[in-house]
């Protein structure tokens, strides 16, 4: 990112959990773009690292760690209260799919990690976000989902059903925390990233014809999205799920 075009500060925050790349960090970008600062978190340092420098030292931070680990949330807050002095906006992008195949065969110890790393850290750093920040000053909660969990998915079940579990948890928070925090979802169909390559790889051109809109997503698609659930203009919109598909769920229909 050029620094040199980057506009004046917004004066707000934002804490994005998976941003070292994907589409964590085509959020990161997108809020950088229009003036925000950011904390992005993840797993690997160096891959941190190397998002902060492109996205501008002076405009963001990173803390490594596992999204599941209570103590990584809490760091994570801190580490943004003691940057930039405030945190408006938390972003859930930080996600697992380790298993592919049938629920019939599913490991339960898998399932359970899913469930933990997908849904119970988001409802974590919510917590945390809230209590350091949220609770007295507002914002706005955006959570990461996806089409696989408004809608059957074969051979990722466990992780269709742990993004249903956050879809559900976008209403619970957007009703407890209102009026002073929004909170909703984005359920992105297939975005060319290294987490998706499995669901497109080595067959691009097939996945994509059945796409209305004759493309897969890339990040700054639902960064674009995420930036719009963040913004004044989405003043008036809580507790809802945003549907990125590129068309896809048309082919649903009769005919």
């Amino acid at each position: 990112m050029d620094n040199a075009r980057l506009p004046e500060p917004t004066g707000r925050v934002a804490l994005v959990t998976g941003g070292s790349r994907g589409i964590g960090y085509g959020i990161a970008e997108a809020l950088v773009a229009r003036g925000d600062r950011v904390c992005v978190t993840g797993r690997g340092e160096e891959a941190l690292k190397a998002a902060v420098e492109r996205l501008g030292p002076d405009r963001a931070v990173y803390v490594a760690g596992k999204a599941h680990d209570e103590a990584h949330q809490a760091v994570a807050v801190e580490r943004t209260m003691e940057a930039f002095g405030r945190v408006d906006y938390l972003v859930n992008n930080a996600g697992t799919n380790p298993v592919f195949g049938p629920m019939a065969e599913l490991d339960l110890n898998v399932a359970r990690k899913v469930y933990e790393t997908n849904v119970i850290s988001a409802l974590g750093f919510a917590q945390q976000t809230w209590r350091a920040w949220q609770k007295e000053n507002g914002g706005a909660i955006v959570n990461i989902a996806s089409v696989a969990g408004v809608a059957a998915s074969p051979f990722v079940g466990a992780y269709g059903m742990s993004k249903a579990a956050m879809i559900n948890l976008t209403l619970q928070l957007a009703h407890e925390f209102a009026p002073i925090v929004r909170v909703n979802a984005i359920a992105p169909a297939v975005v060319k990233t290294k987490f998706a390559e499995a669901l497109y790889e080595g067959r691009e051109a097939e996945v994509t014809a059945a796409y209305p809109l004759g493309r897969l997503g890339v990040p700054a698609d639902i960064g674009g999205a995420a930036a719009f659930l963040t913004s004044d203009e989405s003043g008036w919109i809580t507790g809802q799920t945003l549907v990125v598909d590129g068309g896809i769920f048309l082919n649903a229909g009769v005919g």
